[in-house]
């Protein structure tokens, strides 16, 4: 199966050895899997202040790849959540309340030690494009 990377200026670069994302397409459609996004701005390369701005910031860099690969939000099947303190897990779901539609995607979400850059919540993601 043929491979597309996905980049888009509109979300951060990459802090490793990694793509953005990974399109894989067949007849029935788009595979995109979409690496762990941190609340990284992605033109100063800053990581914003606090879970409320990290998480909206991490909501529109995952949007902003969506878009690069041909999707949206509203394509997602599957988001894997980490947390640095399960306590903002109310917030959490107030985010995902405001940004997606019912039927809400699968989920994971579990508390973690640390994350790149000192960040407090880093989401990945997995659309499926019909064709």
């Amino acid at each position: 199966m043929p491979r597309e990377i996905i980049h888009t200026d509109d979300a951060p670069a990459a802090v490793g050895t990694y793509s953005q994302a990974v399109k894989i397409s067949t007849d029935a459609g788009s595979t995109v899997y979409i690496s762990g996004q941190i609340g990284l701005d992605p033109k100063t390369m800053t990581l914003r202040e606090g879970f409320d701005a990290q998480a909206a910031q991490v909501m529109d860099n995952i949007e902003a790849i969506c878009k690069a690969a041909g999707g949206s939000l509203n394509d997602t099947v599957k988001f894997n959540v980490s947390l640095t303190d399960l306590g903002d897990f109310a917030a959490l779901n107030e985010l995902f309340a405001n940004r997606l539609s019912e039927p809400y995607p699968a989920r994971a979400a579990l508390q973690v030690s640390a994350l790149p850059k000192g960040a407090v919540v880093e989401i990945e993601t997995i659309l499926f494009i019909e064709n």
